[in-house]
């Protein structure tokens, strides 16, 4: 068996963290069906080589994706799709990316000197918006 050649595209300027675009693209292509169960995914080191970012980024997203039981690390032989996620791993991962794009927003923001209550003021703002169907992209 083959590893594969995941087709990961990062956006390093995107402020979504590295290591929940990895576990998203992972698990978009085993739900759609790209990735099959028994297929080999390229080590960490490989991959982290490939997309040109931190070993441990890679790690932290095989770790969660090995704990939601969609990989499965094996020790010597390598990291396999384990099997078709049920609709609650699924509903954890995505969970798990939105905490991880919240806190990456809560931190920025921090960051910035932005208050708590500039956040939720603006936080609001764009939920209203979303809500009205208005386009959340960049302006």
């Amino acid at each position: 068996m083959n590893t594969l050649q995941l087709s990961i595209q990062i956006d390093h300027r995107s402020g979504v963290p590295i290591y929940v675009q990895i576990m998203e693209q992972v698990r978009q292509q085993v739900t759609s069906g790209k990735l099959q169960p028994g297929d080999q995914l390229p080590t960490v080191r490989q991959l982290a080589t490939e997309l040109r970012v931190n070993f441990n980024t890679v790690a932290r997203s095989y770790r969660m994706l090995d704990e939601a039981g969609l990989i499965s690390t094996q020790q010597g032989r390598g990291t396999y799709i384990w099997e078709m996620p049920s609709p609650q791993v699924v509903e954890r991962l995505r969970h798990e990316s939105l905490q991880g794009l919240t806190r990456h927003y809560l931190n920025e923001a921090q960051r910035l000197g932005f208050t708590q209550p500039e956040v939720k003021v603006e936080l609001e703002e764009q939920l209203a918006s979303w809500k009205a169907g208005d386009n959340l992209a960049d302006e």
